[in-house]
């Protein structure tokens, strides 16, 4: 394969993938296949239990596939150790899963310090992630318990990142605060994803939040079947299937404005009026052919 077609290989790919848990009468995951570009956020939405969270951990192998075959950064993910696979993923959660005894400085620094990183240069690393996130950089010595939730979400993030991976894998991650925080959050995440480029697959049962962060989503029915994966405009705009129509919701009108500024919406010329030295209405209709436009003449008493 040349240097060309690897630059457009995706960072994951997902091939005829399932997942059945013992026991289970049915698939969690029935023959799922995605890819996700690099650079590229992905949300995976549906209703709970359709598999999104499986899919996720099947990424990171904290889930093994029953079938299937996925491939992260160009590599069968069953060739490398699950060490060194996690190395090139940062790994989000709702919980946090802050060390509660350790410090904020040790907890972003965790994954640096096992992959033998030297004190000084993880001292830097912590000090430029917790600017990276929004954080002061006194809450380096202070423990979880003194931060506020959306503070603990910022180091979550910031852990996530420590040792650069290329890929950030999001469940739920901003779940636990409430809409305000949420809200800043999403924005923070976003503004970072502009900066970084990392390519993000992101786990919500929020479709706001996926309208918002992603740059195509994947909506999700039981079973790990995938309905429609598209940009956010095109599943608001023409959902697949009668499934997706209804996850969207009838204000899907309403959300697909907000995907817009005023400013990127096309300008479309309609008619101008105006009177002419007599006072007659001029109608000017559009249909402009070379050398004038074509005008309707209109008196003030017709």
């Amino acid at each position: 394969m040349s240097d060309h077609d690897n630059t457009h290989r995706p960072a994951i790919s997902l091939r005829e993938v399932v997942k059945t848990f013992p026991g289970a009468a049915q698939p969690a995951v029935s023959g799922l296949s995605l890819d996700v570009a690099a650079g590229h956020l992905v949300a995976l939405v549906g209703p709970s239990g359709c598999g999104k969270t499986t899919t996720l951990k099947m990424i990171n192998r904290l889930i093994e596939p029953t079938e299937g075959t996925i491939e992260v950064l160009g590599a069968d993910q069953r060739a490398l150790a699950a060490h060194e696979l996690r190395r090139q993923i940062g790994y989000v959660i709702q919980q946090v899963g802050l060390f509660p005894h350790h410090t904020i400085r040790r907890n972003i620094g965790a994954v640096p310090e096992l992959l033998g990183w030297d004190k000084h240069r993880i001292a830097e690393r912590c000090a430029e992630l917790v600017e990276l996130v929004g954080l002061d950089p006194d809450v380096l010595g202070r423990y979880p318990s003194e931060l506020s939730g959306g503070q603990q979400q910022r180091v979550g993030v910031a852990r996530a990142l420590a040792a650069d991976p290329p890929i950030l894998l999001m469940d739920e991650p901003f779940g636990a605060v409430d809409p305000i925080v949420r809200a800043r959050l999403q924005g923070e995440l976003s503004d970072l994803q502009r900066r970084l480029h990392k390519t993000i697959v992101l786990v919500t049962h929020d479709l706001d939040e996926a309208v918002r962060l992603a740059d195509r989503v994947a909506v999700m029915s039981l079973g790990g079947v995938v309905e429609q994966y598209a940009s956010p405009d095109e599943v608001l705009r023409a959902p697949a299937n009668e499934f997706v129509e209804e996850f969207v919701g009838a204000d899907r009108g309403m959300k697909r404005l907000r995907l817009h500024t005023v400013g990127e919406l096309p300008f479309l010329q309609g008619p101008v009026v105006d009177l002419d030295h007599r006072g007659c209405l001029l109608a000017d209709c559009v249909h402009r052919r070379r050398g004038g436009a074509n005008l309707s003449r209109y008196r003030p008493s017709d």
